[in-house]
C-alpha cells in the first residue's frame, strides 16, 4: 500500500495552506495558539462562517447536503493543516456528530430545516448522552421521555455536556421503553435549549474552566416531529454517531502541533547550562513519542485509504482513539516536565511568564479526560479484544 499523497493531494494541501494563511484572522489564530477561550463561541462561530463562505463548511458532508464532497484523504489533509495552523476547531457536535445522523436517518423536513443552519453557524449544538452512572454503560441511561399527545415530556439529567452553556439545541438519548433490553428502549430527540424546564449548571474542571455542564430536564415538552427515526431505535443512531466521533478522535494534526511546541519549549529551556532538548534522556523520550505518533499517522492513513475503497472502519477506530489520546496525554506531560516548577502557575496568558506556561498547564489538566470521553479506552480495548482477538 502506497501511503504517500499523490500529486493532486499534494496540490490540495498547498491550497489549504494558502487559504489558512490568507483567511485565518491573526487574533483568532493567536487565541487558539495560547489556549485562550475568552472568545471561544465567537471564534468558533466566525471561523465556521469563513469556512462556509469558502464552500468548506462541512468537509465530510456529501455535496447534496451542501458539503464539500471531499474524500477521506482530503478531509484528513484539511483537518491536519487546520490544526497545525492554530485554527479553531469546528464545533463537532453539529458538523461531525448530529449532522451525519440527520443525513442518514432524518426526515427530508429535518434535513432541510437543520443542516443549512449548521453550515451557516446559525445553531450551536451540544450532546446529551452521558448521565450519572451511565457513561461507558450508556445503555443504562434513565432520562425518560413519555408521550403526551403530539409531544414527549422529558425528565432527567445529563452530565459532562461540553459547551452546552452556548447551545441553541441538544441532541439527546432518552428512555422511551423500559420493558425489554435497555438498548431497545432508547430514542433520539432533538431539543430546543430555550424550551421551558431546561436548566444548565456549569461544572468547574481541574484547569479552572467551565467547559462542561450538567443539564436538567423538568417536564420539558418536545414535539414528536423532533424525534430522529423510529421510536426505541435510538441506540442504532447513537452507535452510528459514535463511529463518526471515534474515527476523528486520533487527532493527528493536534498531536503534531503540540509535539512541535514541545520541541520549541525544550529548545528554549536550559538545564545545567544547556538546552533541555540536548539532554540525551529527555531527547530520547521526545523521539520515542514522535515515532509512536508517526506510526499512528500511518495507521490512520491505512484506515482512511481502506474507507476510500468503501471499507467501513470497525475496531480500527478504537485503535486510533486509544493511541491518539494516550500520545496527546504523554505530550502534555512532557510539556509540563519542561516547565518544572513554573507549571504551578495557573494564571491567564502573560507575556512576562512566557506564553506556554499557563497554556501548557491548563492543557495538561484538561487532557486527562481524553482517555475517558468518546468511549473510555478500557471499553475500546474490550471492543478490540472481541472483534479482532475474538476473546
Amino acid at each position: 500500500m502506497d501511503l504517500d499523497f499523490n500529486q493532486e493531494e499534494q496540490a490540495f494541501r498547498e491550497e489549504v495552506r494558502a487559504f489558512l494563511r490568507d483567511k485565518l484572522p491573526a487574533d483568532m489564530r493567536q487565541r487558539a495558539h495560547l489556549g485562550d477561550h475568552s472568545k471561544i463561541k465567537e471564534d468558533i462561530t466566525n471561523w465556521q462562517k469563513i469556512l462556509n463562505k469558502q464552500g468548506w463548511g462541512a468537509p465530510a458532508w456529501p455535496a447534496e447536503f451542501g458539503g464539500t464532497g471531499w474524500g477521506k484523504v482530503e478531509q484528513f489533509i484539511f483537518e491536519t493543516e487546520c490544526a497545525l495552523a492554530d485554527a479553531p476547531a469546528q464545533l463537532a457536535f453539529g458538523v461531525k456528530m448530529v449532522a451525519p445522523v440527520i443525513m442518514r436517518f432524518g426526515s427530508p423536513e429535518q434535513q432541510q430545516r437543520i443542516l443549512p443552519r449548521i453550515l451557516a453557524a446559525e445553531d450551536w449544538w451540544c450532546q446529551g448522552y452521558s448521565e450519572p452512572g451511565s457513561g461507558s454503560d450508556l445503555a443504562s441511561l434513565k432520562t425518560k421521555a413519555e408521550l403526551d399527545g403530539d409531544h414527549y415530556v422529558v425528565n432527567g439529567q445529563k452530565v459532562w455536556n461540553t459547551l452546552g452553556q452556548f447551545a441553541d439545541w441538544i441532541f439527546c438519548l432518552v428512555r422511551t421503553d423500559s420493558s425489554g433490553k435497555p438498548q431497545r428502549g432508547i430514542s433520539f430527540l432533538l431539543i430546543d435549549m430555550k424550551t421551558p424546564g431546561i436548566s444548565v449548571r456549569p461544572t468547574r474542571l481541574l484547569d479552572g474552566g467551565y467547559e462542561v455542564n450538567e443539564i436538567w430536564f423538568d417536564n420539558v415538552r418536545v414535539p414528536i416531529a423532533n424525534r430522529i427515526g423510529d421510536e426505541n431505535a435510538g441506540w442504532t443512531y447513537a452507535k452510528y454517531l459514535l463511529g463518526h466521533e471515534r474515527t476523528n478522535i486520533a487527532g493527528i494534526g493536534v498531536n503534531q502541533r503540540e509535539l512541535r511546541r514541545l520541541k520549541q519549549m525544550a529548545a528554549a529551556t536550559e538545564r545545567n547550562g544547556r538546552p533541555l532538548i540536548e539532554d540525551a534522556v529527555f531527547a530520547t523520550r521526545i523521539v520515542q513519542t514522535e515515532l509512536e505518533l508517526k506510526a499512528l499517522e500511518i495507521t490512520n492513513l491505512r484506515v482512511i485509504f481502506a474507507e476510500e475503497r468503501n471499507h467501513a472502519p470497525g475496531p480500527e477506530a478504537s485503535i486510533l482513539k486509544i493511541r491518539g489520546t494516550e500520545i496527546m496525554q504523554r505530550i502534555t506531560e512532557l510539556q509540563v516536565e519542561v516547565l518544572g516548577a513554573r507549571a504551578l502557575i495557573m494564571e491567564s496568558p502573560n507575556r512576562d511568564l512566557g506564553e506556554d506556561v499557563p497554556r501548557a498547564t491548563a492543557a495538561y489538566l484538561n487532557q486527562r479526560k481524553l482517555t475517558i470521553f468518546g468511549g473510555s479506552n478500557e471499553i475500546q480495548r474490550n471492543i478490540i479484544a472481541q472483534m479482532i482477538l475474538q476473546v
